[in-house]
């Protein structure tokens, strides 16, 4: 990773090269390496350049690299630094923040082209830097405050290999034709409306067809492995996330109090204090634990507006959440049957590339944390031999903890090799305590439970929006809006189009009839243009095979979404095809 990060940031010093070259006037600021390439900003001053410049600049960019044959180091005084930066206001700014740290001040030099720089190039750029790729323009303000002057940032991405290169090209081509916002409007599963609000999703009927599937699948599974179900309020006393931490180390997520007869009530960020209830409701015995409390629930936390994207980060989220309330010696085995259970549900939806990572307490900055250090020692110690008792392949993360306790984030990889953050399980031994849950022992005597708060798929906003992706909109047939889309050829088709729709309808198959006054092509072009897994055509041949025969031996002819063409089925046939 260093090298292609050393690799980029040479890149990047091609492209401001470039850019001088073409556009004298311009001044570079600063170009670093990111996680997928590289990017640089510079000022242009009057001069607008857009996207249509790219191919330019990359054309530059290879005549320059040519006679690169190193990044030479040199290290300057305050004042040759001052001196070669004269007219740049941004170079001059980063080399009196050097000056006051009273660190070296370096430049780095290829062919003609000098740049302010710490360093981390590769040798033989000539030879090297050859595989590269501007990508984009946008606008970005300096050092990130929009009090600043607002620069123009060239992304690029740079990879050791042609092969490389033209596999990430592949995969943001890719990755456009998925976007779940593009599809997710096609396809007719959500909306956000700037009547109701930034970040604020609503599940169309298409999309809470989806959403219902999967709680469904949820809810079902749950019940199998002995959760209970519970209801929770949207709001609450202020007092409980005071008492829970929240209200201290995460009200930057939070809502603004409301007062309802004097009482400060929140919008909840978080279901655990309304399970520390149900939990606090009755008294409790060894023999009782462990005690495992579900729901789905909607929470509501503040996003910066451009922090918002679609179905992947909105202002609410529903959670498939539960808690476990459990002896500590139970921690182990209620772990493991967790990460069972997400395993079982990555199944279902055929996500099959995934790993775990172990984030930890920042040991630097414990101030961000409830407890002592005797807690955390404790509830680490006991994750960590929990998941090593499943030998699964996991990464230990420090400073991406809760702040009451350690957690195990899922982290899914997509059909683009993208990695995204979706379900955690996390070990807490500081709820407990703090909402001061009791059991008996079989020695009669009064002990705190341990807790594992887990939510293996996250956001269900956020999971379907990876979903939409990992298909290409392409949904598995049990979880698809329309399962199958019946095409009648001509008007007098129609009756019996409806007939076969509510002989379906019966046996719960999420069907629709398309009865536009349209070409049977133009129709089967746009149930495949919906991904709608099957069309069912009916024309004379079918109407006429249905007649005197029972429901169950009704017939369609049926192809499915790739264009194969399956042939006449009775409507039995249909049922066990679509099962």
């Amino acid at each position: 990773m260093q090298n292609l990060d050393h690799l980029r940031h040479s890149c990047a010093h091609l492209l401001a090269a470039a850019v001088i070259k073409l556009w004298p006037e311009a001044k570079p600021t600063i170009g670093p390496s990111i996680e997928n390439g590289f990017y640089y900003d510079f000022d242009f001053g009057s001069t607008k350049i857009s996207e249509t410049d790219l191919p330019k600049i990359e054309q530059e960019m290879k005549t320059l690299v040519k006679e690169w044959k190193s990044f030479d180091r040199i290290e300057v005084s305050n004042e040759e630094a001052k001196k070669q930066f004269k007219d740049d206001p941004y170079k001059l700014e980063l080399i009196e923040e050097l000056i006051k740290k009273k660190e070296p001040i370096t430049f780095y030099k290829s062919g003609e082209f000098v740049d302010l720089c710490r360093g981390g190039h590769i040798d033989h750029p000539n030879n090297r830097v050859k595989h590269f790729k501007l990508l984009s323009i946008a606008g970005a303000y300096w050092r990130g405050d929009e009090k600043n002057t607002m620069l123009t940032r060239i992304y690029g991405t740079c990879f050791p290999t042609v092969k490389e290169l033209e596999q990430y090209l592949w995969q943001m081509e890719e990755a456009k034709k998925r976007d779940h916002k593009k599809l997710g409007k096609e396809l007719d599963l959500f909306l956000i409306s700037d009547e109701v609000g930034p970040g604020l999703l609503i599940w169309t009927p298409k999309g809470a067809t989806i959403r219902r599937q999967i709680e469904k699948l949820i809810i079902s599974e749950q019940i199998k492995r002995g959760y209970q179900h519970v209801n929770t309020p949207h709001i609450g006393k202020k007092s409980l996330w005071v008492t829970s931490g929240h209200w201290d180390l995460y009200r930057d997520k939070m809502y603004a109090p409301m007062k309802i007869d004097d009482t400060e009530y929140l919008v909840k960020p978080m279901n655990c204090p309304m399970h520390m209830m149900v939990y606090k409701n009755k008294q409790h015995s060894y023999r009782d634990l462990p005690v495992r409390i579900a729901e789905d629930a909607t929470v509501y936390r503040y996003e910066q507006t451009g922090e918002l994207a679609g179905m992947t980060r909105v202002r609410h989220i529903t959670q498939d959440d539960s808690h476990i309330f459990c002896t500590k010696e139970q921690v182990k085995e209620e772990f493991i049957g967790v990460l069972d259970y997400t395993k079982f549900l990555l199944d279902k939806f055929n996500i099959t590339d995934y790993s775990f990572r172990l984030s930890l307490r920042d040991p630097a900055n414990k101030n961000k944390y409830l407890g002592d250090d005797k807690i955390w020692e404790e509830a680490e110690n006991a994750i960590e031999k929990a998941i090593q008792s499943t030998h699964v392949p996991y990464d230990k993360k420090e400073g991406e903890a809760a702040f009451y306790g350690p957690k195990l984030d899922v982290m899914i990889k997509d059909a683009l090799g993208r990695n995204w953050q979706c379900g955690t399980i996390q070990i807490d031994f500081m709820l407990p305590e703090r909402f001061n849950l009791e059991y008996i022992d079989e020695n009669g005597e009064v002990k705190r439970p341990a807790l594992i708060h887990r939510a293996p798929l996250g956001s269900l906003e956020r999971f379907v929006g990876l979903l939409i992706e990992h298909y290409a909109g392409k949904f598995p047939v049990w979880l698809a809006p329309v399962q199958i889309e019946l095409i009648p050829i001509s008007d007098r088709h129609q009756e019996y189009a409806k007939l076969v729709k509510q002989a379906l309808l019966k046996r719960e198959i999420r069907v629709e009839l398309d009865n536009r006054s349209e070409t049977m092509q133009a129709k089967i072009r746009d149930a495949t243009l919906q991904k709608i897994p099957f069309t069912a055509i009916i024309g004379d041949k079918e109407v006429e095979a249905a007649k005197g025969k029972e429901e169950s031996d009704w017939v369609v002819s049926v192809r499915n979404l790739d264009g194969q063409n399956i042939g006449p089925k009775t409507l039995k046939e249909l049922l066990e095809l679509l099962v």
